[in-house]
């Protein structure tokens, strides 16, 4: 759970780098302006692509990761044809857990289960409405801990990028 960040109000505030290829980004557009939750105060981070123009992903998995590596943003959210490139790209960095998930159970599961820090959707394969429900789940979620920390320390013990 992330704390700490409070607007005026009082209200938990978020930062989320998102980013697509040309094949993501009606879906990006529509997360933007369509995720809400009551609790939580979204700012967006925005690294592209910024047009339907085809574009090549792995510079925005990579723009998204340094956004969170950085501290510029707590989470990240990558949209591709697949979803599969994007957490390839993303996953090649040390605590990057970038997770592909085309529904809300296997988003809610990702972040109980895998701790996952990005999510990856599948543009190709979901509608935009379906990409807000998806997100939501997500960002609803709690982390379990206990085995599925000892899962995590696991994975770190072998280090990355």
């Amino acid at each position: 759970m992330i704390v700490g960040k409070y607007d005026k109000k009082g209200i938990n505030m978020l930062k989320i780098a998102i980013g697509s290829d040309h094949r993501g980004y009606e879906h990006k557009t529509v997360l933007q302006h369509g995720v809400t939750i009551e609790t939580k105060r979204i700012e967006w981070l925005d690294v592209g692509c910024y047009s339907p123009e085809r574009t090549d992903y792995p510079q925005f998995a990579y723009d998204v990761v340094q956004a969170i590596k950085s501290g510029r943003a707590e989470l990240g959210i990558l949209l591709c044809g697949t979803g599969v490139g994007m957490a390839i790209a993303a996953n090649r960095f040390d605590a990057i857990y970038a997770a592909v998930v085309w529904n809300a159970e296997t988003a809610r599961r990702s972040k109980e289960e895998d701790n996952a820090n990005v999510l990856s959707l599948p543009a190709d394969y979901i509608t935009p409405e379906q990409s807000i429900e998806i997100v939501i789940a997500w960002l609803e979620a709690h982390f379990r801990g206990d085995r599925y920390a000892e899962r995590i320390a696991t994975i770190n013990s072998w280090g990355g990028l």
